[in-house]
């Protein structure tokens, strides 16, 4: 399968970003709205340098502190990742004592169990692996494929988010490590996404298409994650990654020689299925090739040059042996056959707002949020 050309859409001259992104703006030379938030905006909250290794060092000694008289000081998901699996490494190195969580929703690679073993081993952390109910995820995962929304992955990314909540909590852990990064991912354009905590647009799709009853698939609300998490319980998730020089290159270096880390070939090859929908169901049905805006982080954070972000481009998004492959597993997995799933893909696909969401609890979210920080003269935010 090859990926869309770049003929009928204007690229950005300075990222590879296009008007795939209907939101997109370009000023007179060409350069995009996303390279000029990242330097107007973003790279400001970016420190992969020594004043970044001092904010690191300060940051997480007060998590082993905070955390003196616990088990665990912090927790860690890790999904077998690139981002999570080298953060592993990290709190290692800083002496934290993570609980690690690893939550299966039955998409696993077996790469990814490979990497995840290697990984805890090498830095003698106690994992724990939670396994969904397949039944539950397979039947929230046709009625996303049927509800044709562009994100398919929110089945698999609140689960993850969910359980580790739930964990924190049992476990009286404050500190929640998140591998978020902006050197790999400033870019991230706001009408291909919608975020995977929104309860409201789960349980809508979910009623309208599903058979199972969610009897152990745990959401997390609104009002918990946005207000008794970060402020009630005093939980915040922490970005190490923003404080180190990160790129993709140098993390799977330093895996390769520190835990035999295997690699994946792509990115999210951690997950079957998260493979197949952002390397085939997302540019077939929505003209969005997720590569583009990996591939303009990492141009604006100095990784990669935008002639090297082309030639990636250029190549094709899967090979037709391996889209054969993967087509026939996810069919397979979700019980019906490919023709069915064929014909899940072609229909016509909706955003997510045709489904009962939280946006309007959000908007007047934000607008709190703006009072406050216009009161108190600071930032309000729930990021370490």
């Amino acid at each position: 399968m090859n990926n869309k050309s770049d003929e009928n859409y204007q690229v950005c001259t300075r990222c590879v970003m296009d008007t795939s992104d209907p939101e997109i703006t370009f000023d007179s030379e060409g350069v995009c709205n996303h390279c000029i938030k990242f330097d107007e905006e973003t790279s400001k909250r970016w420190f992969p340098n020594a004043e970044g290794e001092r904010r690191l060092k300060v940051l997480l000694e007060k998590v082993k502190n905070d955390g003196k008289n616990n088990e665990y000081d912090c927790i860690l998901g890790l999904s077998g990742g690139l981002d999570s699996s080298y953060l592993a490494l990290v709190l290692k190195e800083y002496n934290l004592r993570p609980l690690v969580v690893h939550v299966d929703a039955g998409w696993n690679s077996e790469l990814a169990v490979y990497n995840i073993e290697q990984i805890v081993k090498y830095c003698d952390f106690e994992l724990y692996t939670y396994v969904m109910n397949w039944e539950e995820i397979k039947d929230l995962q046709i009625s996303y494929l049927k509800a044709g929304v562009a994100n398919q992955d929110v089945i698999q990314d609140h689960a993850f988010f969910s359980t580790l909540y739930q964990f924190a909590m049992k476990n009286n852990i404050k500190y929640v490590i998140n591998g978020g990064n902006i050197a790999t991912e400033s870019v991230f354009p706001s009408a291909w996404h919608h975020s995977a905590m929104d309860a409201i647009n789960i349980h809508d799709i979910h009623r309208r298409f599903g058979q199972t009853k969610l009897k152990t698939y745990k959401t997390i609300s609104f009002w918990k994650y946005y207000i008794y998490y970060p402020f009630v319980r005093k939980m915040t998730p922490v970005r190490p990654l923003n404080y180190l020089p990160y790129s993709k290159n140098l993390a799977l270096s330093a895996l390769k020689d520190k835990v035999g880390y295997k690699e994946y070939g792509r990115k999210h090859g951690e997950s079957r299925f998260t493979k197949f929908f952002q390397n085939y169901y997302l540019p077939l049905k929505f003209n969005q090739d997720k590569r583009r805006p990996h591939l303009a982080s990492q141009i604006l954070s100095g990784e990669i040059t935008r002639d090297q972000a082309l030639d990636a481009l250029s190549k094709p998004l899967y090979e037709q042996n391996e889209l054969k492959e993967d087509k026939f597993y996810v069919a397979k997995k979700l019980g019906m056959s490919e023709s069915e799933l064929d014909e899940l893909i072609a229909s016509p696909g909706h955003p997510y707002s045709d489904y009962k969401n939280w946006d309007s609890r959000y908007k007047r979210l934000k607008s709190i949020q703006k009072v406050l920080q216009k009161y108190l003269g600071k930032s309000v935010s729930k990021y370490a």
